[in-house]
């Protein structure tokens, strides 16, 4: 394809001020051309991370820089680990609900966190958080595709699966915190389910359409 062209049509739409549908104007196939050949990487890397990061600003719902976002989400992970931890402190029922509602905290603010962490560690860097629409209030992190680009395709597909990983972790780990803390049997219920719902819920949507549909997209390419 005409990465060339396909890439000014982009910034000609963009610059009009209008809503944009990139995948209409064939960006998201001119990036799969880029990341199949690694010689194009250095050329379009820096427009590609332009297009994409103004695109996002005009669709997310709400933003905020990767520092403040990342503040948040790790105040909010301590205090779920707090919350987790009074199960030690705190008679029954309350240790069981206690380790409930931490551990639910910790499943929503730890999975942008295991992307950040895992991004950085491969030389990913990030641009923003962010929450894409009501429907779907999860926290993101938001990739700067230069660097993105720049990272084997192996190292991404990881770090797009790092926060499915350490979400599907956070129930079972969990159990070992209402067994230790003696809490009700209806804990430990509650833990299985929510930690088989998250992989059941990975294994028939996410491969399609989210994190995991990323990971093996990226392995696709470290294969070819």
């Amino acid at each position: 394809m005409d990465i060339e062209a396909t890439l000014d049509r982009c910034e000609r739409a963009l610059a009009e001020g209008h809503p944009v549908d990139l995948s209409a104007l064939g960006f998201w196939r001119a990036v799969a051309a880029v990341k199949w050949d690694a010689d194009l990487v250095t050329p379009y890397a820096d427009r590609i991370a332009a297009i994409d990061e103004t695109a996002f600003l005009r669709w997310a719902l709400l933003t905020v820089p990767t520092w403040v976002g990342t503040v948040i989400m790790s105040i909010a992970t301590l205090v779920g680990l707090g919350v987790v931890l009074a199960a030690y402190f705190v008679p029954s029922p309350w240790n069981g609900i206690a380790v409930v509602v931490g551990t639910g905290i910790l499943v929503v603010s730890t999975h942008g966190l295991g992307h950040l962490a895992v991004g950085r560690l491969l030389g990913i860097r990030f641009t923003h958080w962010f929450i894409a629409m009501a429907s779907k209030p999860q926290p993101g992190v938001k990739i700067d595709y230069t660097t993105y680009l720049r990272t084997p395709p192996k190292a991404r597909a990881w770090m797009h699966a790092s926060g499915a990983l350490v979400t599907k972790a956070i129930p079972f780990l969990s159990l070992g915190v209402a067994w230790g803390s003696h809490s009700p049997a209806w804990t430990w219920w509650i833990l299985l389910l929510l930690g088989l719902f998250q992989i059941a819920t990975d294994a028939l949507f996410s491969v399609n359409s989210s994190d995991w549909k990323k990971f093996r997209r990226e392995m696709r390419y470290a294969r070819s």
